[in-house]
């Protein structure tokens, strides 16, 4: 495979029953390098908010009403997603992570076509999420998939609010990755 060549990836629901899924270790790595990203840099996940060592401790319990999406390549997780629902026919996608090696080989993509597959196939409408304004390239992302900026439904500075319809979503072949149970 060249270096610029998709990788084989597979995208599921997490299974928080299944050792070694690698959960952890993605939102590990996703909120250290957000606080680093906003000058608040700790030495490790000791070290987190409470609110975010919740999720790494017990992503079960931290995500029991939502949707976690894990995109896999081989045996190893390369990549996740969280998708929430809120009343209203809204999902929010959160905590969106690939491993370093693989940006720009379609991970990503194929993390957010899934998330979307799902929220249509819940005949959920929209789907909203928020991105901190120096991630470019995920914004840059997301625009490609058809989100636009909206106003901002959380204050906090530096972060755009984004969102598109379901309505017209269909990934042709779901991005070349599978969602499975």
């Amino acid at each position: 495979m060249s270096s610029t060549e998709a990788p084989p990836v597979v995208v599921r629901r997490f299974d928080p029953g299944s050792p070694g899924d690698g959960l952890t270790a993605l939102l590990t790595a996703y909120h250290l390098q957000t606080e680093a990203e906003k000058g608040e840099p700790v030495g490790d996940a000791d070290a987190l908010p409470a609110r975010y060592r919740a999720e790494i401790d017990d992503p079960r319990a931290a995500f029991a009403d939502d949707v976690v999406l894990l995109a896999h390549s081989g045996d190893a997780a390369v990549g996740c997603l969280v998708v929430t629902t809120s009343a209203g026919g809204r999902a929010e996608l959160k905590r969106l992570w690939t491993d370093p090696a693989l940006r720009g080989r379609g991970v990503a993509s194929r993390l957010v076509g899934a998330a979307l597959d799902h929220v249509a196939d819940a005949g959920l409408g929209t789907v909203a999420l928020s991105v901190w304004s120096w991630r470019v390239g995920a914004i840059g992302l997301y625009e490609r998939l058809g989100f636009g900026v909206v106003d901002p439904w959380d204050e906090r500075a530096d972060l755009v609010c984004m969102e598109r319809s379901v309505e017209t979503w269909r990934d042709p072949g779901r991005g070349g990755a599978s969602l499975s149970r």
